[in-house]
This record gives structure tokens, sequence and C-alpha cells, in this order.
């Protein structure tokens, strides 16, 4: 199911003008604070309606503007997961799924209780009440919530963004079960690089209250000059299939018939994953590695160097893996040469890559 989106809202305080098309899976609103995200998703839920818009999910109109059409919150069948699970407090987790289910008695739909329970591994919860869970265990309820009133679309405001990070380690997993396994499109807000490389099937990237990127995730983080969060967040992201688990604790990976290895991981042989791999972890060779303890090694060459204001700058490297981009000195670009086409060897110590990095696909 594909998303259609195009909003103007203009007020004292902010304009926002943005327009874009994403097919089915997650379509992730990545950008600092005050670049529009919130303002948009609150268009999309009809908390607010702005004068100008057409949203769609398919055929699903939500708002036309020209044609006369608005559909009031409770009509557009959304489903919302916030920052807080805001899970009914005296009812239990079976109940307050059940309240989901209540919205969907007259809903088509082929997504049933079970398999939710099973989805996100919530069964044991489910004579627990809200107070006893941990705060990744409600946001796994408060998304079946979601899901069993058969919605159109969800919605995601920051939903990680109250969890520390041993949680939110705990559901990504979950997100990208949703991503993968039900077809349902989802509208994810966030501000996390991690978040946008491990979930995102379309990148929509907002400054200013208008779209600066639009496009699949690899492709908008593989851009040398994306870097709406600052330096230091850039990372390209490598598509790759687990080939084997080693008995000394390590995970290779096969990516394009390159190896990677990285410390132990959960998927199986054969499983899918995506790996982000920071600029800022990428060392720069001119001449083959010889000597060095970092186990990942990967051939290629320069498309692009991208001088900083300071005095960084960032260098896109084409591998057979995929891009990577390597953060450097301009003194170290300029002293090794590094130029549109320059062959050169990119290096990533396996224990850089951060647990919250890897994800499947």
């Amino acid at each position: 199911m594909s998303l259609s989106v195009a909003v103007k809202q203009v007020t004292q305080a902010f304009a926002l003008d943005v327009a874009f098309e994403a097919p089915r899976g997650v379509t992730v609103l990545f950008g600092a604070s005050g670049s529009g995200k919130t303002s948009l998703v609150n268009a999309v839920a009809g908390l607010s309606r702005p004068k100008e818009a057409r949203i769609a999910v398919e055929d699903w109109v939500l708002q036309d503007s020209k044609a006369g059409v608005w559909l009031p919150p409770h009509k557009r069948q959304l489903g919302y997961v916030f920052q807080e699970g805001r899970l009914f407090p005296h009812l239990t987790v079976r109940q307050n799924l059940a309240y989901g289910q209540w919205f969907a008695r007259t809903r088509a739909g082929d997504i049933s209780l079970d398999r939710v329970v099973d989805m996100l591994g919530i069964g044991a919860l489910l004579d627990r009440r809200p107070s006893g869970l941990s705060g990744g265990e409600k946001q796994r309820v408060a998304i079946g919530r979601a899901l069993l009133a058969k919605p159109k679309m969800i919605l995601a405001d920051e939903p990680l963004a109250a969890l520390d990070e041993a949680r939110k380690a705990e559901i990504l997993p979950y997100f990208e079960r949703l991503r993968d396994e039900v077809n349902i499109p989802v509208l994810y807000v966030s501000h996390s690089m991690a978040e946008v490389a491990r979930l995102a099937t379309t990148v929509v990237a907002l400054e200013q209250g208008r779209v600066s990127r639009v496009g699949p995730a690899a492709e908008v983080l593989g851009d040398p000059g994306f870097t709406p969060t600052g330096v230091r967040a850039v990372g390209a992201v490598l598509e790759a299939r687990v080939a084997q688990h080693h008995e000394d604790g390590l995970t290779e990976l096969d990516a394009a018939g390159i190896a990677l290895f990285l410390p132990q991981l959960a998927q199986h042989v054969g499983q899918p994953v995506r790996v982000r791999i920071a600029a800022h972890d990428v060392i720069l060779s001119r001449e083959e590695p010889k000597g060095l303890s970092a186990l990942n090694i990967m051939q290629g060459h320069v498309s692009e160097v991208r001088a900083g204001a300071g005095p960084g700058a960032i260098v896109s490297v084409v591998t057979p893996a995929g891009p990577v981009l390597a953060r450097v000195t301009r003194r170290s670009a300029t002293a090794l040469g590094l130029a549109e086409g320059v062959p050169v060897w990119a290096v990533v110590k396996t224990v850089s890559v951060a647990p919250q990095d890897i994800g499947g696909r």
C-alpha cells in the first residue's frame, strides 16, 4: 500500500510545505527538532487541518482540500503509537488489546489476536497490568493494540524516545517484524540515525518544514552531503546475509561477495541484515593494508569528496558491498590525493559496529 502526502500549512510560528510519495513499508520522517515532523504527522492524523492538503493511503483519501474531503480523526482508521505506551492502567494487557479489537469489529482484515501476540512476544504479559510492565513491554502492547484496530496505516511518533538504550534494543526487532510481516504502511517519526538505518524502507528528510531528501534508506544515508543532525551521525548502510557463525564469537556476513566480520549476531545463517557503518569508524588507505588487526577491508574507488566548513571531509567510496562513507581530515584527503575515481581500501574494525546499528531487512 502506497502513501501519498502533500501538505501546505502556514502559521505565525511555522511554515510547512511537504510533498512525497512512498511505497509500502516503513516511511521514516527524519530530521532535527523543529523540522516539521510532528506537525506533518498531526496533519496526517487529522489533529490539525491544513488549508491545502491531499493525504491518501492507496485509494483511502484522508484529506483532499480541492475536493472538499476531510475525514475527522476517528474516521481515518489509523493506529497511533506515541512516545509513551498510553495504555489504560486499570485494564490488563489482554483487555487493552481487546480495546483495539473493539474498534475493528466492523473492519475487514486478517490481523488476529493470536498472530499479534506471537509476533510481539507478549503472551506472558496478557494477565498483567501496565504498572507491572517495562517501557519496552508497554510499547509492544501499544503496537499490538494499534494493529488489532485493523488500521489503514500506523503512525509512530518517536516511539522509542522515552526508552533507554537497552529497551530500544529490545523493541527495535519488533518494529522490523511489523515492517516485514504486516501489509500495513507505517509512518515513523525519528531523529535517530540508527533507527532510520535499521527500519526505513523510505526516508523523508525534513529541514525547516520542507523535504530535503526522499528515497530508499541506503540511497539517502549513503549520500555524503546528507548531514541533517551533524557529521558525527553520518554513516552508510550495507545490505548483507549471514554466512556463518564462528566459534570465536564472530559472525561472518556476505555482502555481495565481500566477507564482513561482526560480533556474534542473533540472526540465523542465510538471514538478511542491514549494517550501518559510521563514517568516523572508517579508515582509508591508498595501498592494500597488511598486518592490521582490523578484519573488514573493502577495496573500492572514491566517488566523491565533500569538504565541510571545518577541518573535515566526507569521502564516498564505492565498493562491491555497497557505498561506504569515511570521515577524514581535509589534510588527509589532500595527502592521499583523494578524488573521484581514485582507488582506495576502506578499513572497518569489527568491534566498532554497534549492536544498535545491526538489524534485519
